[in-house]
Parts: structure tokens; C-alpha cells; sequence
């Protein structure tokens, strides 16, 4: 291999907190954001309510993408039966006008719902990098059991171990480790 080719290694360190309920793991996170640690991820084995706010996301996109694209289905759909309807294949049914808006609505309604719903999942699966064959990286195997797990990543060298680790044992943390990752730059 070349040297100009050749890839680099470093090293990221996170420390994993492991919680038996959700009021712990809601806690030490807020906890964690309000000293300013940088909190990697939280795995939970269901959907926790607050959990979002306090890890301090931005709220998702969405609903954006949801809205966009549904908009965009049923306007195809409407310019689609319109054109068929009333300019490439003109067929005069019952004395109805060939471009009857209100015929277009239940069919319209459906493929906007189709295209919100497809373009949905597409974009999270996408966006989250969820393509199939990946194989998921759990922090502990009881997160999709029964655990709460907390990973804060060790950011610069004033991060200290021993006081995050005795903070999150009072916090209620039933199993501590301190994880070092190695990736290619």
C-alpha cells in the first residue's frame, strides 16, 4: 500500500450506563446534557416520552417530507387523470364533462396517502442509514429486553470517568463500562 493511501486509526472512548427504568434513564440523561456531556445515543426497548427533549434533538423533518411528497403524489395523480380523462382518451360517459374534478377525489386522496406513507419510510429508512443486510449495533443486549442504556462519548481530556460513573451510580445505573471504538479516518 502506498503511503499517501495509507488510512489512519483513531480512537473514540464512550462510557455505557445501563438503567432498570425509564424515570433513571430520563434523568441521567438530562443530567448528563445539563453538564454539558455529549451524549453519543440512548437505546430503550419502547418509545419513551420526553426522552427527545431531553437529549435535546431538533424536532424531526418528517412530517416535511411526509407533506411534500404526498402534495406532489396527488397533484401527479390529479394532472394524470385530467390528461387521461380529457385529452388523450376523451370518452363522453353519462353527459358528465371530461374534466370532472370531483370524480378525481377518491383516487386522489388514496395515492397521496400512498406516496406520503412510501416516501416516509423511505426517508427515515434512508436518513438513518437502515439499508437492508446492515446488522444492528446494540449497546447492551437487554436494551431490547428490559434495559435503558445511556452512551456518553468522551469528547476532549477534561472528561473525567470516575466522577461520571460515581454520578450515574447514584442515579440508579446497575452496570458501567467505558467502551473505546476504533475507526478509520
Amino acid at each position: 500500500m502506498a503511503e499517501g493511501s495509507r488510512k489512519l486509526a483513531s480512537d473514540r472512548r464512550f462510557l455505557l450506563a445501563v438503567f432498570t427504568s425509564e424515570d433513571e434513564i430520563l434523568a441521567a440523561t438530562t443530567d448528563a446534557r445539563d453538564r454539558g456531556l455529549t451524549i453519543a445515543d440512548v437505546y430503550t426497548p419502547y418509545a419513551v416520552h420526553g426522552l427527545d427533549k431531553a437529549m435535546d434533538l431538533r424536532p424531526s423533518r418528517l412530517p416535511w417530507v411526509c407533506f411534500a411528497l404526498g402534495l406532489a403524489g396527488a397533484s401527479f395523480k390529479v394532472w394524470f387523470e385530467f390528461w387521461t380523462s380529457a385529452s388523450d382518451w376523451p370518452i363522453n360517459i353519462g353527459g358528465k364533462p371530461w374534466n370532472s374534478l370531483p370524480a378525481f377525489f377518491p383516487v386522489t386522496f388514496e395515492v397521496m396517502v400512498l406516496f406520503a406513507a412510501l416516501s416516509t419510510v423511505a426517508a427515515f429508512l434512508l436518513g438513518r442509514g437502515l439499508l437492508p443486510g446492515r446488522r444492528a449495533k446494540l449497546a447492551s443486549p437487554g436494551v431490547t429486553d428490559d434495559e435503558f442504556a445511556l452512551v456518553i462519548e468522551e469528547t476532549d481530556a477534561s472528561f473525567c470517568v470516575d466522577e461520571v460513573t460515581a454520578r450515574f451510580r447514584v442515579m440508579g445505573a446497575t452496570y458501567i463500562e467505558e467502551r473505546i471504538e476504533q475507526e478509520s479516518i
